[in-house]
């Protein structure tokens, strides 16, 4: 009886032990593909706050450039001729001044202030375009979980492939005139690059945010944050060769708030 009772205590912690391994595997399993959420890297569990555009703050301002003009290298799409007779000579998009001698595609964002709330998305969609071989925007933000819609607007075929660090990876083909709707479930900074397997010069970057205070600068350097709620934050702005810049502010309700950032070549 007493070995009967010694077996019978081990197949228990045997099946025990078996269970934990399990469950350690298919946490493991959720985590690499982004459907278990945990902390500050996911969307917040609790329901996500509305922005009243018309009574919160508004951000503005310019993105500016000082130094050496930099002299980025031409694309070169010989390989794609459908794409080539839409360019002539164009230069690499890492960095873009505008003629103004601001910079172009540069992530100006709340980097801290707006604690653990999460927010809605005030856009429903964003979009990303494949426009001769090119992605447009260059840069762009998303709310963690809002739709993205990505079009092949080219002749010929794509391959889309973000690299992100924490949310789910994915590599597909995508064919002429053809949209793919995705989302990105947890929040991810730095921005995540994305590429074309087809066309390596193709590159954007995605940044995933859990609030919609973010923009993107323009043709001519400036961005535009709406509706912050009244308080005192840190504005980051990053470029994708020259890194980050932060400063403080404080804004008001339904006040507008200047801001510029200068990036040095």
């Amino acid at each position: 009886m007493k070995w009967k009772s010694l077996i019978g205590i081990a197949l228990i912690c045997f099946a025990v032990l078996v269970l934990a391994i399990g469950c350690k595997q298919e946490k493991e399993k959720l985590a690499e593909t982004g459907d278990e959420t945990d902390g500050g890297a996911a969307a917040a569990s609790a329901p996500a706050v509305a922005v009243d555009v018309a009574a919160g703050a508004t951000v503005t301002g310019r993105v500016l450039f000082t130094g050496a003009k930099p002299n980025p290298p031409k694309i070169q799409m010989d390989a794609e001729p459908s794409c080539a007779r839409m360019h002539n000579n164009i230069p690499s998009q890492e960095v873009v001044l505008n003629d103004n001698g601001t910079l172009r595609y540069v992530m100006v964002y709340v980097k801290d202030g707006l604690g653990n709330k999460s927010y809605k998305p005030i856009d429903a969609v964003e979009k990303l375009e494949q426009h001769g071989c090119l992605y447009e925007p260059h840069v762009l933000g998303l709310v963690a979980g809002q739709e993205l819609d990505i079009a092949n607007n080219d002749e010929t075929t794509h391959n889309i492939h973000p690299l992100p660090k924490i949310n789910r990876e994915w590599n597909e083909s995508q064919p002429a005139n053809d949209v793919k709707k995705k989302s990105f479930t947890q929040v991810e900074w730095p921005p995540i690059p994305v590429k074309c397997n087809i066309h390596p010069w193709m590159k954007s970057y995605i940044a995933v945010f859990n609030h919609p205070f973010f923009s993107v600068s323009s043709k001519d350097g400036t961005f535009e944050i709406k509706g912050l709620p009244p308080g005192t934050y840190t504005i980051g702005a990053w470029q994708e060769k020259y890194g980050e810049e932060t400063q403080k502010v404080t804004v008001k309700a339904k006040e507008e708030t200047k801001l510029d950032f200068t990036f040095k070549g």
